[in-house]
């Protein structure tokens, strides 16, 4: 028996010691495994930081620009709304004028506008009823001034001499077709100027489209202006 129970002693010693072998091992591996994991899960964790820091860069960067371009926008449309002002303001002040200057200003208008010297003129409500007879026949003046011919010397100054100029005048208007402008009886809700008409065509003078035909042109050096 005592050969038996020195086997087993020795079995058992050998596979107590095979076994703390094992579990020095399983533990080592199991001790490597948990180093291994821990750092995948801080690698892991630093890069979701690392894409969660980039994405929230990203979209601090998006509503910035976004932003930006709203800030744009408005200051855009704030230089265009205070330039839209200024023209509207250069408008108020044409039609403002003293009424000599605002005759001469819109008689000078319709000999620019004149083509045929027979157009009807047409004024705003108040302009027709203040000054529009006053520039149909200042614009008549000129018009036939052009092609009258000059009297003698000797006759300037008489009453006779004036009475020859308006016959001559007329004269020189009817065979030239000239200076033969027209009041219209219509109106056009414009702020200021004239629009002159000949049958079928038009010819528009007011304020509000003189300036919008200049406007490309001054716009910018209305804005240098406004805005150094």
């Amino acid at each position: 028996m005592d050969g038996i129970e020195k086997l087993t002693a020795r079995i058992q010693e050998d596979a107590d010691a095979e076994l703390a072998k094992l579990k020095a091992k399983t533990e080592s591996e199991i001790e490597t495994l948990q180093i291994q994991t821990e750092h995948k899960i801080n690698e892991d964790r630093a890069q979701r930081l690392v894409r969660g820091e980039k994405a929230a860069q990203e979209h601090r960067e998006r509503l910035k620009s976004a932003a930006d371009l709203e800030r744009r926008k408005l200051m855009l449309a704030a230089k265009q709304e205070i330039v839209q002002e200024a023209f509207d303001q250069a408008v108020e002040e044409l039609a403002n004028l003293p009424e000599e200057e605002y005759v001469a200003l819109l008689t000078g208008l319709v000999l620019q506008g004149v083509v045929t010297g027979k157009e009807s003129v047409i004024f705003s409500p108040k302009d027709r009823s203040r000054i529009g007879k006053q520039v149909v026949m200042a614009a008549n003046d000129a018009l036939v001034k052009e092609v009258a011919p000059d009297l003698p010397a000797s006759l300037g100054g008489s009453k006779v001499g004036a009475f020859l100029g308006k016959v001559v005048n007329n004269a020189a208007a009817q065979i030239m077709q000239t200076g033969l402008l027209t009041l219209s009886e219509e109106t056009r809700p414009i702020r200021g100027g004239v629009i002159l008409v000949d049958g079928p065509v038009e010819t528009n003078c007011s304020f509000e489209m003189l300036l919008r035909m200049q406007r490309e042109k001054l716009e910018k050096e209305v804005a240098k202006i406004l805005f150094p």
